[in-house]
């Protein structure tokens, strides 16, 4: 915004807003002597100037003293309360569920990629924002969208220079996220920007493991495109094993499909058939296992 104010006071609230200055903020509103409407002269408000630029703080104080939330102003034809309405609900968010805010890490622009705001997302990137901010665990804003399934929130991350590896402090990247909430479209681009397809927690675990146990098949058809590692894993068993444990049939016949080696043990000297008492998934195996025998 540029801004043109009135008055000293007024002036310095529009600072504060702009800079998030919560402390200044309350003084001069708690003064008495200057309103929480103040505008400049262009129509614009302390409370749109603290939303543009993110400072949450202080959009509540305004808020709290009075501030008019349906203000409007145009600008070259462009409606500012829709984004104001936008950055308000990650408002109510933060005071919804307050460990989001502060106590976990995190910020404006980790609770925006966790809710999906893809508007408010692009304008906290352009306002200076950082693509790598993590909560207290490690996770960045990547992680979260691809743990809520926001595509679109994560091609602007990535655009915006995010680490599509990028771990939490437990491993887990981004695309198993994605994998094990069944989320394949995230899973899709996350591959196709170069997610490493066999990265594994601290548990040895991989993304298609985590699929196939959980028989997300739609994720599997993507990692599958990408040839991940259907042998041993450091976890002591194969995605094979997982599929079967997870009794999902479909699963099952998808690894097969791409070659998982229905006689490969795992660590405790166990065939994916010691697994299951399913007579569909035994016969998907047994034809196999025997023709290796023979």
């Amino acid at each position: 915004f540029t801004l043109q104010k009135e008055t000293p006071l007024a002036n310095a609230v529009f600072w504060a807003a702009r800079k998030g200055n919560l402390a200044l903020l309350q003084l001069l509103l708690n003064s008495g002597r200057v309103d929480a409407d103040c505008r400049d002269s262009y129509g614009t408000t302390a409370l749109m100037v603290a939303s543009y630029s993110g400072h949450y703080e202080c959009v509540k104080e305004l808020i709290m003293q009075g501030a008019d939330i349906n203000y409007q102003r145009e600008v070259c034809g462009v409606d500012l309360l829709f984004f104001i309405n936008l950055l308000l609900t990650i408002l109510v968010v933060s005071l919804v569920y307050p460990l989001l805010f502060g106590q976990d890490g995190g910020t404006a622009l980790t609770v925006a990629c966790q809710y999906g705001h893809s508007k408010v997302v692009d304008i906290l990137l352009k306002n200076g924002a950082s693509v790598h901010d993590q909560l207290n665990d490690g996770a960045t804003p990547l992680f979260l969208a691809a743990q809520e399934g926001h595509v679109t929130v994560i091609r602007q991350l990535l655009s915006s220079g995010a680490k599509v590896n990028q771990p939490r402090e437990d491993g887990t990247a981004p695309l198993w996220m994605a994998a094990q909430m069944g989320h394949s479209e995230v899973v899709k681009v996350l591959l196709l920007r170069g997610a490493d397809r066999d990265a594994d927690r601290h548990d040895g675990s991989t993304a298609l493991f985590k699929a196939a146990f959980k028989g997300h098949n739609s994720v599997i058809e993507e990692l599958l495109k990408f040839s991940p590692s259907l042998g041993l894993l450091k976890n002591g068993s194969t995605a094979l094993h997982a599929a079967v444990i997870g009794g999902n049939y479909k699963t099952v016949l998808l690894l097969l499909g791409a070659n998982a080696d229905p006689n490969l043990p795992n660590k405790n000297n166990e065939l994916p058939a010691d697994l299951t008492k399913s007579d569909r998934i035994l016969r998907l195996l047994h034809p196999k296992i025997l023709d290796a025998d023979s």
